[in-house]
C-alpha cells in the first residue's frame, strides 16, 4: 500500500523567459541554430507558475535582463538554507553576469549573499535534503566549492560525481521527493557515487535513461505532488505507485537549452 504523503508549502523564486534564447552552446542540449518559440516558452512558463500557485505555493519573480537568455534558469543562481544565501559563480563566462542580478534581488528582499570563491552553480549542483547537501561535480561546480558550502552552512556535504555530459548538473539527474527520499538516474553517476546513493537511499525511486532524457529527474516535489514533465511517463507511474501525485507540466521548449522544471525553480528555504 502506498504511504500517505503530506505536501509542504514552498516559496519559489523564478525569472520570466522574456529574453530566453539559445545563443551559445555550453551543454550537449544547446544548438544555436535551433529556433526557440518564445511565445510557446512564455506560455509553458506561465503554466508552471499557475500550477505552483494552484497547489498553494508562493512564487516570486526576478526581473529578466536583456542579453542574459539563461537567466530563466533561476535554480542556478543560489542555494538557500535556513534563510542563508550562498550565491553562484558560473563556469561559463556567458552566464556570470546573472549572479549580480539575483544577488540584487536577494539583498533587496533582506538577505545577505555569500559570493563563492570557486565555481558553483547554485541548486543546479547543490540539492538540500533536509539533513545534508548532496553536491554534484564533474562538469560545472567544483569540489573546492563543496568545501566552501559546508563551511558556510555547517551542513554535511556529500560529493557526487556526474559522468554523463547530458546530465551536467546534479538537478538533471536527481531530485528530492521529501525529507526521507529522493529520485535519481543511477547511470548519470560514477560507480562510487552510485554506491553512496544506494547506501543513503535504499528505497529511492529510480529513473531510466528515457525518463532522464525527458527531464523527468529535473522535477520538483512538495512532498506529495511531483511537478513532472509529461513525457516521463515511466517515472510518473513509479511515483504514483509510491503514493506521490504526479502533476504534468510541459516545459519542452526549455529542453532546447538543457533545462526543465527544476532549472526554472529556485527554492527559498526560510
Amino acid at each position: 500500500m502506498p504511504t500517505s504523503r503530506v505536501p509542504r508549502r514552498r516559496r519559489f523564486l523564478v525569472c520570466e523567459p522574456r529574453h530566453f534564447a539559445v545563443q551559445y552552446a555550453i551543454n550537449p542540449w544547446m544548438h544555436p541554430d535551433v529556433r526557440v518559440d518564445l511565445d510557446l516558452a512564455q506560455e509553458q512558463w506561465q503554466a508552471l507558475i499557475h500550477t505552483y500557485r494552484a497547489h498553494g505555493h508562493t512564487v516570486e519573480t526576478v526581473p529578466p535582463v536583456p542579453g542574459l537568455p539563461d537567466m530563466v534558469f533561476a535554480a542556478n543562481s543560489a542555494v538557500v538554507v535556513d534563510g542563508r544565501v550562498f550565491g553562484s559563480l558560473f563556469h561559463a563566462p556567458e552566464r556570470r553576469p546573472e549572479s549580480t542580478h539575483y544577488e540584487t534581488w536577494f539583498k533587496a528582499a533582506g538577505y545577505d549573499v555569500y559570493r563563492p570563491e570557486n565555481v558553483c552553480e547554485g541548486e543546479g549542483d547543490l540539492v538540500f535534503t533536509g539533513r545534508y547537501l548532496l553536491a554534484g561535480t564533474g562538469f560545472r561546480t567544483t569540489r573546492e566549492a563543496h568545501r566552501e558550502v559546508q563551511e558556510f552552512f555547517g551542513v554535511p556535504v556529500i560529493s557526487l560525481t556526474l559522468v554523463d555530459p547530458y546530465f551536467y548538473h546534479l538537478d538533471t539527474a536527481l531530485f528530492v521527493l521529501d525529507d526521507e527520499n529522493i529520485a535519481y538516474f543511477p547511470e548519470a553517476f560514477s560507480p562510487g557515487s552510485r554506491e553512496v546513493l544506494e547506501r543513503l537511499y535504499p528505497d529511492a525511486v529510480l529513473g531510466t535513461r528515457e525518463d532522464a532524457m525527458a527531464f523527468g529527474l529535473n522535477s520538483v516535489s512538495d512532498g506529495h505532488h511531483v511537478f513532472v514533465p509529461p513525457r516521463a511517463e515511466g517515472l510518473a507511474s513509479r511515483l504514483a505507485d509510491r503514493g506521490y501525485v504526479p502533476v504534468p507540466v510541459d516545459l519542452s521548449e526549455f529542453h532546447k537549452a538543457g533545462g526543465g522544471i527544476k532549472c526554472c525553480t529556485q527554492e527559498i528555504r526560510p
